[in-house]
C-alpha cells in the first residue's frame, strides 16, 4: 500500500479500506486530503481484485469533522466557488459515481464536508455515537460540496431544510429514522458490520452493480450542483461569512449582521 500523509489504505480480501488519518483536527478535510482521498479511491476503483470500499476516520471521535475552516476563510467570491468545484469533481462527484461500491463507516462526528463525504458514498452505516450534521450557517455559508442537494435527495426537502437551516446535528438513531443511515451499530461492533456488508455486496455482479448505481444516479439532476456552486461562492462575499469564520477561529460566538 502507498505511503499518504493524512489517509492511511489497506485491504481485507476483496475491500479497500480507507482511513482519514488527522485526528488532532477530528479528520478535518483539506486541499491535501482531498487529493489523497482522490488518489485512494480511484486506485482501488481500478484494481480489478477490490470489489468494496470502506471510508472512515481515525479513532472514536470523527469520522470528518467538517472542513479545515482556516484554509479558506479570506477566499473571494471567485475562489469560494473553485473550492466547491474543485472538491466536488475530485471528490464528491467522484466518490458518487464510482463503479465500486462505497460505503461510509460513520464512526463519531460526520459534519460539513464529513457528513457530505458520507452522502456521496452509496451505503452508510454509523456507531450509535455518531453526530452528524450539515452547520455551514452558522459560519456564514452554506454546504459547497453536494450537501444542499443529496441530503434533500436521501431524507426529503423539509427534513434537509430543517437540519440545513438550524444547523443543528442530528444523532444516530435520528438518521436511522430519517433514512440517513441504513444500520446503527455499537461502536466495537462498527467495522465488524460494514466488513459483512461488504462481503454481502461481493455475492452479486460487480458489473450489475455498476450499472444500478449509474441508474439511481441518472435520476437526479446536476443543475442544483451548479446553483450550490454558485451561491456558495457567493457567500464568501458576505460580512456574515467574514463575521462568522472569524468567530469560529477565536472560539465565540459570532453576530450576524445579515449583509
Amino acid at each position: 500500500m502507498k505511503d499518504y500523509k493524512n489517509i492511511l489504505t489497506e485491504t481485507e480480501g476483496a475491500t479497500g479500506i480507507i482511513t482519514i488519518n488527522r485526528p488532532k483536527q477530528l479528520n478535518a478535510l483539506n486541499k491535501e486530503t482531498i487529493a489523497e482521498l482522490h488518489e485512494a479511491f480511484d486506485r482501488f476503483n481500478k484494481d480489478e481484485k477490490i470489489r468494496t470500499i470502506i471510508v472512515t476516520g481515525s479513532g472514536e471521535k470523527a469520522f470528518v469533522a467538517g472542513a479545515d475552516i482556516k484554509e479558506f476563510m479570506n477566499f473571494d467570491t471567485a475562489q469560494g466557488r473553485e473550492l466547491a468545484a474543485k472538491g466536488q469533481e475530485l471528490l464528491f462527484d467522484f466518490v458518487e459515481n464510482l463503479d465500486t461500491p462505497v460505503i461510509a463507516a460513520i464512526n463519531g462526528f460526520a459534519l460539513g464536508g464529513g457528513l457530505e463525504l458520507a452522502l456521496a458514498s452509496h451505503i452508510r452505516i454509523a456507531s450509535d455515537n455518531a453526530k452528524m450534521g450539515l452547520p455551514e450557517v452558522s459560519l456564514g455559508v452554506i454546504p459547497g460540496y453536494g450537501g444542499t442537494q443529496r441530503l434533500a435527495q436521501i431524507i426529503g426537502k423539509g427534513r434537509a431544510m430543517d437540519m440545513i437551516l438550524t444547523a443543528t446535528m442530528i444523532d444516530a438513531e435520528t438518521a436511522l429514522n430519517y433514512g440517513l443511515v441504513s444500520e446503527v451499530v455499537p461502536q466495537a461492533k462498527l467495522m465488524e458490520a460494514v466488513i459483512d456488508k461488504a462481503r454481502q455486496l461481493q455475492k452479486n455482479s460487480p458489473k450489475a452493480q455498476s450499472f444500478a448505481i449509474k441508474a439511481v444516479n441518472a435520476a437526479y439532476t446536476k443543475t442544483g450542483f451548479e446553483t450550490e456552486k454558485d451561491l456558495f461562492g457567493q457567500a464568501f462575499s458576505t460580512e456574515d461569512f467574514k463575521e462568522g469564520t472569524t468567530a469560529f477561529v477565536e472560539r465565540r460566538k459570532p453576530g450576524f449582521s445579515g449583509k
